[in-house]
């Protein structure tokens, strides 16, 4: 005997698809602007543990630390942090201090703007 109804037939299939395609177009940007914003806030959270690890190493070594590894083996900082947006913990830019040497200040290496519209080497 043959049974009517099983399966599914592909136009039903097809329909399927074509909704499954329109909720991700509708999705995947809103993802993306999400992923986006996460980085910029640990970007920013990122350089702010670290200028303020300087600021405390400043304080009780009254000199900046020369390398920001240095501030993980004095134990500032458990480790150096990655930058979000260039996923690499070499791409930091040491701005040295008015006179003298050392780390006085640390900028994303990330071209390009932020979300906001400012460049990342400005933060």
């Amino acid at each position: 005997m043959h049974r009517a109804g099983r399966g599914f037939t592909v136009i039903e299939l097809l329909v399927v698809l074509a909704a499954l395609a329109l909720l991700l177009s509708l999705a995947t940007p809103q993802y993306m602007r999400h992923l986006d914003t996460a980085r910029d806030v640990a970007l920013k959270e990122n350089l702010r543990q670290m200028r303020d690890a300087i600021d405390k190493f400043h304080a009780d070594q009254s000199r900046y630390p020369a390398v920001l590894q240095e501030l993980v083996d004095r134990r500032y900082l458990r480790r150096v942090p990655e930058d979000p947006v260039t996923n690499r913990v070499d791409s930091w830019v040491l701005v040295p201090p008015p006179a003298g040497s050392g780390v006085y200040d640390v900028r994303s290496g990330a071209p390009g703007p932020s979300r906001d519209g400012s460049a990342y080497a400005t933060w």
